[in-house]
């Protein structure tokens, strides 16, 4: 942060703390009506990162003199008929996309400097909408794990309770989003990294459908596109209004998913009609603990209790699977352009296994996947969604991986993330809720996947969950 504006927000009154966890849409009203500074909301957040962020470490780059600028420009065009819908609302942006101008170091030493010369085209969508970018939040480095420990930025802390990680890839995000540090934030998953720190932080994370937001101009996942960009908030309406900005093709796009037909910001304020929903605990990896099956037993009573028809369902799985997407992941690894040298330690022995994974063997790990994705989705077709909990237990706490050989490492974190790859091999939505906390204050969250390409579902059914429900007026300790 420069010394101008570290004054500048020593002698500023501050926004009162209610208005940090009001909705994003709520604010981009005020902000159009003229009733709400875009100046004073990004003082807010920038006063809030300073004051709270010590202890979290979820934001590693301020953008905060061309942000200042961003926010007066925004003032001097609100109420204007040019106007865009989210004018002056600021947002963090996840370290592992690219941002013009602004450093972008994929966690990773390698790139510690690296300041690219262009935006990728969804977060050009995000400033030609109106949002103020105010940094980059932490990740995993190269957002290769369920943990946002990197040597490059150090660990970042959960808001609940700081000696537990937020999770990751996306864990900076989802922890800056709990502690209420910018009205939304951006994500992205590969292998659950939005929905794991959003169960982990009691926050709202939706990873959408494949093809549902560009790769451009960057190449699609070369593996079987499993990454997706999607939201993270407090308030699903402020989630769908994100995903609206960002959503759509562009000529080249390896994987198009169809129009929704309406904006998904009316969806999140729409009821669904009563849904039949699977429920799902077996894993051949994994099991489930007695506070993951506790946050399960919520949602099913709230589903019910909301007039949905929950049954149990076994989906076709083997551990085939968990074998096929480890050899995937550690052999896009080992491609990756990156200085090998500088990889830390976990990240080296994956990059270790997957040199030795041939391309034939590539081929074969992405065929296995593809013939479990058309098993699991043709299982699930007669239902609406399939709900299972995120994870098999409360956070992980900060450096419990620490000195583990990769082999080890990669049991444990198959066992902790259990299903929450699934819907990246799929290609589905798939959403967490923040459904219950432990006896010690934690968060545990509900993943729910929809039908292929169904984002519009799960956001009325978030929208009418959130609405009987109070996780967005819980506040955690940081915060």
């Amino acid at each position: 942060m420069s010394e101008q504006l570290h004054l500048h927000l020593r002698h500023a009154s501050r926004v009162p703390d209610d208005l940090a966890f009001r909705p994003a849409v709520e604010l981009a009203r005020l902000v159009a009506a003229r009733e709400l500074s875009p100046v004073e909301l990004l003082d807010s957040c920038l006063e809030r990162i300073e004051r709270l962020d010590g202890q979290l470490n979820s934001v590693v780059t301020l953008d905060a003199d061309r942000a200042r600028a961003t926010a007066r420009a925004a003032e001097a065009r609100a109420g204007g008929e040019d106007a865009p819908p989210y004018l002056g609302v600021p947002i963090l942006i996840k370290d592992l996309h690219l941002t013009e101008g602004l450093r972008t170091t994929f966690g990773t030493a390698s790139l510690a400097r690296f300041v690219p010369p262009f935006d990728e085209e969804h977060i050009a969508r995000i400033r030609r909408a109106g949002f103020v970018v105010v940094g980059k939040t932490n990740v995993p480095e190269l957002g290769t794990l369920p943990v946002t420990e990197s040597a490059l930025h150090g660990p970042a802390r959960n808001p609940w309770d700081t000696d537990r990680t937020p999770g990751g890839s996306s864990g900076g995000a989802a922890a800056a989003m709990a502690a209420a540090l910018t009205p939304v934030v951006h994500g992205s998953d590969g292998a659950g990294s939005i929905r794991i720190p959003a169960s982990n932080c009691g926050v709202f994370g939706l990873k959408p459908a494949r093809g549902r937001v560009t790769t451009a101009p960057l190449f699609g996942d070369a593996g079987a596109a499993l990454s997706a960009v999607g939201p993270i908030a407090r308030h699903v309406e402020d989630a769908a209004a994100l995903l609206d900005v960002m959503r759509g093709p562009v000529p080249g796009d390896a994987h198009w998913a169809p129009d929704p037909g309406r904006p998904y910001a009316d969806e999140a304020v729409t009821d669904p009609p009563p849904l039949r929903i699977g429920v799902t605990t077996s894993v051949p990896w994994a099991t489930y603990d007695a506070d993951a099956l506790a946050a399960l037993d919520v949602a099913i009573t709230l589903f019910e209790r909301l007039g949905h028809v929950v049954e149990p369902l076994t989906l076709p799985l083997s551990d085939q699977l968990r074998v096929d997407f480890q050899a995937l992941w550690a052999a896009g690894l080992a491609a990756s352009p990156v200085d090998h040298a500088t990889l830390e330690p976990f990240n080296a022995g994956l990059a270790r296994i997957g040199a030795a994974v041939s391309g034939t063997r590539v081929l074969q790990a992405m065929a296995g996947l593809q013939l479990q994705a058309r098993a699991v989705v043709g299982a699930s077709l007669p239902f609406d969604a399939v709900c299972h909990p995120t994870l098999t237990r409360a956070p992980l706490k900060v450096g419990e991986l620490e000195g583990l050989p990769i082999e080890a490492a990669l049991d444990l974190l198959a066992g902790y993330v259990a299903l929450a790859p699934l819907a990246n091999v799929t290609g589905q939505p798939s959403m967490s809720l923040p459904l219950h906390w432990t006896a010690d204050g934690l968060p545990v969250g509900v993943t729910v996947t929809g039908r292929p390409a169904d984002e519009a579902t799960l956001f009325r059914l978030a929208g009418q969950v959130q609405r009987a429900t109070d996780w967005y007026r819980r506040r955690p300790p940081v915060s």
